[in-house]
C-alpha cells in the first residue's frame, strides 16, 4: 500500500522508464482544450482569439448558409420519426428537438444518427446521448479493426486484445457514478489489462476528490480520497494543463496512486471547456501498447464519465445571481463562456452590476449580451482575456491580479491599471475590478468629471519646475500619440511635438506663463509620431507660492481637431457656394439675354398677307427657372406663314441653347416647302444629335393667307385653339411624340380652314398648367374668362397672361394670328 497525498511523507516516484510512443494523434485531440504552458494562455492565444472573433463576424453569413444544408437531413429524420411513432410531423419535429436537448447534441447530429440507423435490423429508434457516443466509438474501432490503422507499438509487440463491442453503452445504463466506473473497468479497461479505474473531481479550492473508483484496495482508496491543492499528482497535472498522459509517456515528478512504476493513462474530464476532473486507468504490469483505436475508446469513456460525473448543485441559483451581483460594492460583470471546438475563446457579458461604469462611457444596458472581445478588443489584447480563460479552464479563483490595460473605442483611448478578481460561478465567471489608483472607488462627481473630459476631449496637466514632477490625465498620451506607459512631455520639450510654423505661438505661451506669470492660451498643431496632426488649444496658468514665485504650471489641453476641420470644411463650402451662386447668376443672366436676343418683341409685318399677328413672352418669375420656351412667325417665299411654338425641357443656358438650335432649324428647313409633319421629323433629328439629350415639345403650322388653309402637326405639345366669332374650338390632336425622344419618329398632319375674323392661338404650358387639375380644364376656364379676342390682339394676349391660372411659375410663349377681312389693314 502506498502513502496517500494526505500523509506527511508522500511517496516520491522515480524516473519512468522508456515506453512506446503513441503512433496516433496522442494528446492533440482533447489536449487541445488545455493550455500550452501549463499555466495559461500566452499572448499568441489572445491574438488568435481576437482574430477568431473577427473571422466569426465576417463569416456569419457563410455559417448560416451551411446551416441551410442540414435542413434536408433534419426533415428526413423528422419524417422517419413521424412514420415510426405515428404522429404528426410537427410533433415529430418537437420530439426530435427535445431528444437532442436531453442528449446535449445538436439536432442535426441526432438526425444523422437516426437516418444512419434506419437500415439496421429492427429499425432501432433514437438512443440517448451516451449510447450515441458509444456507437461512434464502436464505429471507429470497427474501422480500425478492418485494417485502417495498426494498433501495434513501435517495438513490434502484438496489439492488445480488442475491447468488448459496447462498454460505453453499459456505462450509459448506470445511474450512479460508482456503477459507471465499475462498468468502465469491467467492460472497457480490464479487457486491455488494466486493474483499476479512478474518477477525480476538481474541488473549488483547487483540490481533487476521488469521486469514484474500481479496483483499488479500500485502505489505498481512503488514503487517496483527497489530493490537496499544489500536490503534483498525474490527475492534478491533467486538470491543470488539459493534457493527456498515456502509458509510456515521461512521468512528471510527484506522488502517484499505485507507486511510481505503475503504468497509467490519465485524461481530463471536459464539459463546455471546463475541466471537471480526470479519469485515471492503472495497469499492474508493463506498459501496454495502446494504439489510436484504444485512445479513441478511452476518450469516449472519459467524455461519458464527465457526463455521469455531472455538475454540483449551483452555489447560487440562477434567479439569485443578479442579486449577488448588485450586492457587490465594486464594479462586476457576469460572463458566460463562448466555446469553439470545446475550448473557450470568448465570453458573453450576461449582466453588469449597479456599481459598474463602462471605461468608455457607454450605458450598462448597451453591454448586456455583447461579446467581451467586441466590447473591449484592445483591453483583451493587452491582458484582460488571458486570466479569464485560465480561471474558466482550471476552475480556480484568481484575486488581486494587477493589469495594465487600454480601453479603446469610438476614437477614445483610456489607459488604466486595474486590480481584478475572477471566480468561477456555476459554469460562468464573476469578474470584478477596481482601479489601482482609486481603492475606495470613484465618487459620482469624479466619474461625471472624467466622462465630461472624455466627451469634450479635454485633458489636464500640472508641472512643477523645481522638482520636475509632471501629472498628466490619461487622455494626453493618446493626444500626443504616445504609448500609455510613456513618460509625460515637459513644457520645455513641447516644441519637439509642434509643427515648425507654430513654434512662435508655443514660445509666447511659455514666456507669458513662466516669466510674466500670467494665464495664457495658444492654438497649435501637435505632430504625432505617425505623422498625423492634431489641432490643440492649450490653456495654462501659473501657480505661485507664498512668496509670489512660480511653483507649478497647470492647465489643460483641448483637442479641437474636429472643430478645426469642421470650420475648414464650412469655409470651403461657403467658398464653393459663393462661386456656385455667382456662376448660377451669370448663367441665368446669359440665358435670359440669349432668349431676349433670339425672340423678337414683335412679329414681322404680315399686312401684305392679309393677316395680323401678336406675340408675348413672359419669363419665369425666378431667374433660375428661365427655360427654353420659344415662338416663331415667318413669311415664307411662297407667301405661306410659318407659325411655331415650342418648349425645351429644362431651364437655364442648356435649355436656351437647345431652343436656339430648334428654332433656327425649323426656320431654315421651312423654305424647302415641306409640310409641318416633315419639318418636325427633321427637327427631331436635330434634337437627337444635340449634346445633352435634348427633348422638347412643339407645334408647327403653315397658314395660307389666300384661302385660310391651315395645316399643323405637333410633337407632344398642347393643341392650337381657333377663336371664331361664334365661339372657341380646341383643334384636334395629331399623333406625334416629343422631339428627341426616339429616332425615325413620324408626325401626323391635320388641316382646317380659317374664315375671315378667326383667330388662331398657339401657347406653351406655362399659360395653363396647374398641379391640381387637368390642362384641358385650365384651358377651358381661361378661354371662357377672357371672352372674345376683340379687335386688339395685343390687349387680348395681355389679358390672357393676367388671367392665367397656372401655378408652376414657368415661362410662357403666346402667338395669336387673325385672318383679316378683305380690305382691312394689318401689320
Amino acid at each position: 500500500m502506498t502513502t496517500g497525498p494526505r500523509g506527511d511523507t508522500p511517496r516520491d516516484p522515480g524516473p519512468a522508464g522508456p515506453g512506446p510512443a503513441d503512433p496516433g494523434p496522442g494528446s492533440s485531440g482533447r489536449a487541445a482544450a488545455g493550455l500550452s504552458d501549463g499555466g495559461g494562455p500566452d499572448r499568441d492565444d489572445v491574438a488568435r482569439h481576437l482574430a477568431g472573433t473577427v473571422r466569426r463576424l465576417q463569416h456569419a453569413a457563410e455559417r448560416m448558409r451551411a446551416e441551410e444544408s442540414t435542413r434536408a437531413l433534419v426533415d428526413l429524420a423528422t419524417g422517419m420519426l413521424a412514420e415510426r411513432l405515428t404522429v404528426l410531423p410537427v410533433e415529430a419535429a418537437a420530439r426530435l428537438a427535445r431528444l437532442a436537448g436531453e442528449a446535449g447534441v445538436p439536432v442535426v447530429t441526432l438526425a444523422a444518427d437516426i437516418v444512419g440507423r434506419s437500415a439496421e435490423p429492427g429499425g432501432r429508434g433514437p438512443a440517448g446521448p451516451r449510447a450515441g457516443a458509444a456507437d461512434a466509438a464502436d464505429a471507429a474501432d470497427a474501422a480500425d479493426a478492418s485494417g485502417e490503422s495498426g494498433p501495434s507499438g513501435p517495438s513490434g509487440a502484438p496489439a492488445p486484445p480488442s475491447a468488448p463491442p459496447a462498454p460505453a453503452r453499459a456505462l450509459a445504463a448506470e445511474s450512479d457514478l460508482a456503477g459507471a466506473v465499475e462498468a468502465v473497468l469491467r467492460q472497457g479497461a480490464a479487457p486491455l489489462g488494466a486493474h483499476a479505474v479512478l474518477v477525480w473531481r476538481q474541488l473549488p479550492a483547487g483540490a481533487l476528490a476521488l469521486a469514484a473508483q474500481a479496483g483499488l484496495p479500500a485502505d489505498e482508496a481512503e488514503a487517496w480520497s483527497r489530493v490537496p491543492p499544489g500536490v503534483p499528482s498525474p490527475a492534478r497535472q491533467a486538470v491543470a494543463t488539459g493534457e493527456e498522459h498515456w502509458p509510456g509517456d515521461p512521468a512528471p515528478p510527484g506522488p502517484r496512486v499505485g507507486g511510481p512504476d505503475t503504468p497509467r493513462a490519465v485524461l481530463p474530464l471536459l464539459d463546455d471547456g471546463r475541466r471537471l476532473g480526470a479519469l485515471e486507468v492503472l495497469w499492474p504490469g508493463p506498459a501496454p501498447a495502446l494504439g489510436p483505436p484504444q485512445h479513441r475508446r478511452f476518450r469516449a469513456l472519459a467524455d461519458l464519465c464527465a457526463t455521469v460525473l455531472g455538475h454540483p448543485e449551483p452555489a447560487v441559483p440562477p434567479d439569485r445571481q443578479a442579486d449577488l451581483l448588485d450586492g457587490l460594492l465594486t464594479p462586476a460583470l457576469l460572463l458566460a463562456p463562448v466555446l469553439r471546438d470545446g475550448r473557450p475563446v470568448d465570453f458573453t457579458i450576461l449582466r453588469t452590476n449597479r456599481a459598474f461604469l463602462d471605461p468608455l462611457g457607454r450605458p450598462r444596458s448597451g453591454l448586456d449580451g455583447t461579446s467581451l472581445l467586441e466590447a473591449y478588443p484592445v483591453a483583451c489584447a493587452t491582458g484582460l482575456l488571458a486570466p479569464l480563460l485560465r480561471a474558466h479552464e482550471t476552475g480556480e479563483t484568481r484575486t488581486g491580479e494587477r493589469l495594465h490595460l487600454v480601453f479603446q473605442g469610438g476614437g477614445i483611448v483610456q489607459p488604466t491599471t486595474l486590480r481584478i478578481a475572477v471566480a468561477p460561478l456555476d459554469g460562468r465567471l464573476l469578474l470584478t475590478w477596481q482601479r489601482d489608483d482609486d481603492p475606495g472607488g470613484e465618487s459620482d462627481q469624479t466619474v461625471l468629471l472624467r466622462q465630461a473630459q472624455r466627451l469634450a476631449r479635454v485633458a489636464g496637466f500640472e508641472e512643477q519646475p523645481g522638482t520636475g514632477r509632471i501629472l498628466w490625465n490619461a487622455g494626453l498620451s493618446e493626444l500626443f500619440g504616445l504609448p500609455p506607459d510613456a513618460p509625460a512631455v515637459p513644457l520645455a520639450h513641447l516644441g519637439r511635438y509642434v509643427h515648425p510654423d507654430d513654434l512662435p505661438a508655443v514660445r509666447r505661451l511659455l514666456d507669458t506663463v513662466q516669466h510674466r506669470l500670467r494665464t495664457a492660451s495658444a492654438v497649435f498643431r501637435l505632430v504625432r509620431p505617425d505623422g498625423t496632426q492634431r489641432y490643440t488649444r492649450v490653456v495654462a496658468e501659473p501657480v505661485l507660492d507664498a512668496d509670489g514665485a512660480l511653483s507649478a504650471v497647470r492647465g489643460a489641453y483641448h483637442d479641437v481637431s474636429a472643430q478645426h476641420w469642421t470650420e475648414v470644411a464650412l469655409g470651403a463650402t461657403r467658398e464653393r457656394l459663393a462661386d456656385s451662386e455667382q456662376e448660377s447668376a451669370e448663367r441665368e443672366q446669359l440665358a435670359l439675354r440669349l432668349q431676349q436676343a433670339i425672340l423678337p418683341a414683335a412679329p414681322p409685318p404680315l399686312g401684305a398677307t392679309g393677316l395680323r399677328a401678336a406675340v408675348r413672352y413672359r419669363p419665369a418669375a425666378k431667374r433660375e427657372r428661365v427655360g427654353g420656351d420659344w415662338y416663331d412667325v415667318l413669311v415664307l417665299p411662297d407667301r405661306q406663314v410659318l407659325l411655331a411654338v415650342g418648349d425645351v425641357a429644362g431651364h437655364g443656358v442648356g435649355a436656351a441653347t437647345g431652343m436656339v438650335a430648334l428654332r433656327h432649324a425649323l426656320r431654315g428647313l421651312a423654305v424647302t416647302g415641306a409640310g409641318p409633319g416633315r419639318l418636325l421629323e427633321w427637327a427631331n433629328t436635330v434634337a437627337l444629335r444635340e449634346p445633352g439629350q435634348l427633348t422638347a415639345t412643339a407645334v408647327c403650322a403653315l397658314l395660307g393667307p389666300d384661302d385660310g388653309t391651315l395645316r399643323w402637326a405637333r410633337a407632344g405639345h398642347l393643341p392650337p385653339i381657333r377663336l371664331a366669332p361664334d365661339g372657341a374650338e380646341v383643334l384636334p390632336l395629331p399623333h406625334g411624340v416629343l422631339l428627341g425622344a426616339m429616332p425615325d419618329a413620324a408626325y401626323e398632319e391635320h388641316s382646317a380652314r380659317l374664315e375671315p375674323g378667326d383667330v388662331l392661338l398657339l401657347y406653351t404650358d406655362g399659360l395653363v398648367e396647374r398641379r391640381d387639375c387637368p390642362v384641358e380644364e385650365s384651358v377651358d376656364h381661361l378661354i371662357r374668362a377672357a371672352g372674345r379676342p376683340g379687335s386688339d390682339l395685343e390687349r387680348y394676349l395681355d389679358l390672357l397672361l393676367e388671367l392665367s391660372p397656372a401655378d408652376t411659375d414657368d415661362d410662357t410663349c403666346l402667338v395669336a394670328v387673325r385672318v383679316e377681312p378683305q380690305g382691312s389693314a394689318g401689320r
